[in-house]
């Protein structure tokens, strides 16, 4: 158990199962002191300090999509501005759900469940996610192209206007195929309208060039108006 269980990252009871420890002896180790409950039938060693991404990639097997998202995401790739080391980290899943208290009170965290795409298929929404250099095996991690999106999803509610426009603004070498393919399939008026017209503004992207090449969901004619969390009235024109 020593020799095999990795560090840094919680285990459950299948895992222990692997090595011959049965829930039983599992309960045994805790009483010894071998072994810390995290939870039910999820432990750790003692004195071990666990890892925010080794601990996310475990959560994967638990939360359906689960995966890291928004601005969080864009850190990751080498995209921040002013981040602050008490950012909650911003994770993404497709169900409703609830992050174990053991992963929140280590590590401060906020859960999105919200269906921001219509997937064609499974591969497609795989395809919008990547392992960074440097980060642990299987770690799933949105690519910019679709963190940009989530990020301006949460504008005005979880996410500062300033803040998000600032961090678009350092967007670079954006994939027009990836983005042409996740606007095409975003379900939020707010994000793709706010991504157009942040996009014109920046010249980070060539908006007219993704218009004329893909069939982009803008909603209605007519302007989109949304009274912010701090009171700022955010208008998007179609």
């Amino acid at each position: 158990l020593q020799a095999n269980m990795p560090r840094g990252r919680p285990f459950d009871l299948a895992m222990l199962a692997k090595l011959g420890v049965s829930a039983q002896l599992a309960a045994k180790y805790v009483e010894g002191g071998w072994l810390i409950r995290l939870a039910q039938g999820v432990y750790a060693f003692p004195g071990d300090t666990l890892a925010p991404q080794e601990s996310i990639t475990f959560l994967q097997s638990r939360i359906p999509g689960l995966h890291v998202a928004g601005k969080t995401a864009l850190s990751l790739q080498g995209v921040r501005h002013n981040l602050s080391v008490r950012d909650s980290l911003v994770l993404w899943g497709d169900m409703r759900s609830v992050l174990p208290k053991w992963f929140v009170s280590r590590f401060p965290a906020r859960y999105v469940s919200a269906q921001l795409f219509a997937w064609e298929s499974p591969a497609r929404a795989a395809g919008s996610l990547t392992t960074p250099p440097g980060s642990p095996l299987g770690l799933q991690v949105s690519v910019p192209e679709r963190a940009v999106l989530e990020l301006l999803y949460e504008v005005g509610t979880n996410q500062g206007i300033e803040e998000a426009h600032n961090i678009f603004a350092g967007l670079r070498n954006l994939r027009k195929d990836m983005l042409g393919d996740l606007l095409a399939c975003c379900t939020s008026v707010k994000a793709v309208r706010l991504f157009l017209t942040w996009g014109r503004e920046t010249g980070v992207i060539d908006v007219d060039s993704l218009l004329s090449q893909y069939t982009i969901p803008v909603g209605s004619d007519k302007r989109w108006m949304s009274r912010l969390k701090d009171g700022t009235l955010l208008t998007l024109k179609p």
